[in-house]
């Protein structure tokens, strides 16, 4: 006689968890926006609303600026920012309300259970509330979370939208206070309010966030196991710390405030100005080291490699391609771009993490040639032309002359790669070359390519 075996229940597909996601977000938003304008008012809610809104768009755009080496699909940004703004916001709220009344029910004293709150409960309730958002990308979305220009990113974007939906709270208060004391507007709460929340720290928040995002990132191509769980946590409890440091700096005197912001924000804040200006640089680096490989073994144009590893570049490639052959030529290039650069950075975590961390190596390898090979014939003509017009090509580099083709990658035909890592397939050998004159047919042999041997701008031809 055989058991019948326990049915395994089927693991929910990205279809139902999108559905759940967007479920709890509404759901969570409905209630935080209701939440607030009851302790704000109606009048006090718009006018948070309308002050808190000022920053968004820059600090959007300051952090979309580091994430564009390799892009990540705006919906995850905003899942990231709705996060922030409605279900990290209406927990916070909540648990920070809970702890307070708890604390002041066992103290008797009200004042002090304000400021325990803030500096001992506030930072772990709000950072771990955030850093959900943070790993929920790395556990769904580990594709497009490949180092730490991607944890800066989302973490940036969760934070922006929780001080969002804060300062329409504490604007929304300052308001409705100055309202009932008849202050007027430059001696009022709220234009002090705006001052400190809006001019001088907006990115507290994101400064915060952001440790725990690099954590994450870090951990995203580490290859120990002990490694992946531990700097997470060592870059949350970063974040706490900082918060809670900055929650309580008016605790150190009349000037305690002014001592922190700026003796430890604005060098912090510099320091991962810093830091993320080199780690965009270091990803356009690895970009450049890792399509150099696939020009030499033919699967790009030699022109291709620095321009995809320069930002103006790639931007004037989709200007060309949308001036000579509209929209759809633009997209096009775009894709390619963020292709070749999702080929690049593949190649990077599984030299440097090894096959097994990137255990589906061949056949994501070969869905992206794929794709790169269906846009060939449209982005490497805009690619090439725009690494002459940026002046990134070596003299000895003609992109007049004959590009170098090869068919779609098969993983079970091909040897590894030309300087790759030991045991990853490569491209395999280079095809007679086909000459680039109207739209591309692979069946247009013209004899052996002509270009001439030269090195490549690597990692200082980046820009």
């Amino acid at each position: 006689m055989f058991r019948a075996l326990r049915p395994v229940p089927a693991r929910p597909t990205g279809t139902v968890r999108t559905c759940v996601l967007l479920v709890l977000l509404a759901g969570t938003g409905i209630a935080i926006l209701e939440l607030v304008r009851e302790q704000t008012g109606t009048p006090g809610f718009f006018v948070g609303l309308g002050l808190a809104l000022l920053p968004v768009a820059p600090l959007m755009a300051a952090f979309r600026w580091l994430g564009r080496a390799a892009p990540a699909p705006w919906s995850q940004l905003l899942f990231c920012f709705a996060w922030g703004a409605c279900t990290a916001a209406l927990i916070a709220i909540l648990a920070n309300n809970f702890a307070t009344q708890w604390i002041a029910a066992a103290t008797a004293d009200p004042s002090e259970a304000d400021q325990l709150g803030s500096v001992a409960i506030a930072p772990v309730v709000e950072e771990s509330a955030k850093a959900a958002a943070l790993l929920l990308v790395f556990m769904f979305r580990r594709r497009h979370f490949t180092g730490p220009a991607d944890g800066f990113v989302v973490a940036g974007f969760t934070a922006i939208g929780f001080a969002f939906t804060e300062n329409i709270l504490y604007l929304g208060n300052a308001f409705v206070q100055d309202l009932a004391d008849g202050t007027g507007v430059l001696d009022s709460v709220t234009a002090a309010t705006f001052f400190v929340r809006i001019v001088l720290s907006p990115f507290a928040h994101p400064l915060f966030t952001v440790l725990t995002g690099l954590g994450f990132g870090a951990a995203a191509v580490s290859a120990r196991r002990t490694r992946r769980i531990f700097l997470p946590l060592l870059g949350l409890a970063l974040a706490m710390g900082m918060h809670a440091l900055w929650n309580g700096s008016s605790r150190f005197g009349d000037h305690g405030f002014y001592v922190v912001y700026s003796c430890v924000m604005v060098p912090l804040f510099g320091l991962l100005v810093w830091l993320a200006v080199r780690i965009r640089r270091g990803r356009l680096r690895a970009v450049a080291g890792e399509l150099a490989l696939y020009a030499a073994a033919g699967w790009l144009a030699p022109a291709e490699v620095p321009a995809l590893a320069s930002m103006p570049a790639r931007s004037l490639a989709r200007s060309l391609a949308r001036r000579s052959g509209g929209r759809a030529a633009g997209r096009a290039v775009a894709r390619y771009e963020a292709d070749a650069v999702a080929l690049a950075l593949l190649r990077n975590r599984a030299r440097r993490g090894g096959l097994l961390r990137e255990a589906d190596f061949a056949g994501r390898e070969r869905e992206l040639l794929d794709r790169l090979w269906r846009r060939r014939a449209t982005a490497g003509p805009a690619l090439a032309r725009a690494a002459v017009m940026e002046e990134l090509l070596p003299p000895c580099v003609d992109p007049s002359e004959p590009i170098r083709l090869s068919e779609p990658f098969r993983p079970s035909e091909s040897a590894a790669g030309p300087a790759g890592p030991a045991g990853l397939p490569g491209p395999r050998r280079q095809e007679p070359s086909v000459r680039r004159s109207g739209p591309w047919t692979p069946a247009t042999p013209a004899g052996p390519s002509s270009i001439r041997p030269c090195v490549l701008p690597g990692a200082d031809g980046v820009r």
